[in-house]
């Protein structure tokens, strides 16, 4: 798939939102991507995962992990695409941990499934996860990467698209400076 026919994809979900956001990272921004919009249509979402796993399929991965709740059908569709199995973080206390009796062995090879990255805590909490459980992350999987390829986990970083949509600290946002209502999207909302 093309840039094109991926952001054409995201449009056609209604997964592109305008507005004023409030992201995970504490970020203010006027443009938001709703996966779950995206992941509502179940051959949208495999034909993308299909495409991001095409990129990724060298890396002799036997497990694919995603933090909960974004990264959760992302990893499911990914690992189908791979053939491997899929796992999921649980949070508790703001910090990640499996549950569900999901184990790692020492040495399996990892991938890090995840929604959209803007400054990628969630990811990087989930790779620590791993690394304390004797897993080997070998890679991150993202959907979207809005970080203007700023975040760098120390393993290779895999986005099926890479979008540039700005953000703001709060205090020099000018969409809060105009009065733009301020929404919480995702799963806080």
């Amino acid at each position: 798939m093309t840039d094109q026919e991926i952001v054409q994809s995201f449009q056609k979900a209604g997964a592109l939102l305008d507005g004023h956001f409030i992201l995970r990272s504490g970020l203010h921004s006027g443009k938001f991507f709703q996966a779950a919009l995206l992941f509502r249509y179940p051959d949208i979402a495999e034909k993308l995962c299909r495409t991001l796993a095409e990129r990724m399929k060298h890396l002799g991965a036997e497990t694919v992990i995603s933090p909960a709740v974004g990264g959760i059908l992302v990893g499911q569709e990914l690992a189908r695409a791979l053939g491997i199995q899929a796992i999921f973080a649980d949070k508790e206390n703001d910090q990640l941990v499996l549950k569900r009796g999901f184990t790692i062995r020492k040495g399996e090879k990892i991938i890090v499934a995840e929604d959209v990255v803007t400054k990628g805590g969630r990811v990087q909490q989930t790779i620590d996860l791993v690394r304390s459980l004797g897993g080997e992350p070998v890679a991150v999987g993202i959907v979207t990467d809005r970080s203007g390829c700023t975040v760098d986990f120390g393993i290779p970083l895999y986005s099926l698209i890479q979008l540039n949509l700005p953000a703001y600290n709060p205090a020099d946002c000018p969409l809060c400076k105009a009065g733009v209502p301020l929404e919480r999207p995702g799963s806080k909302s």
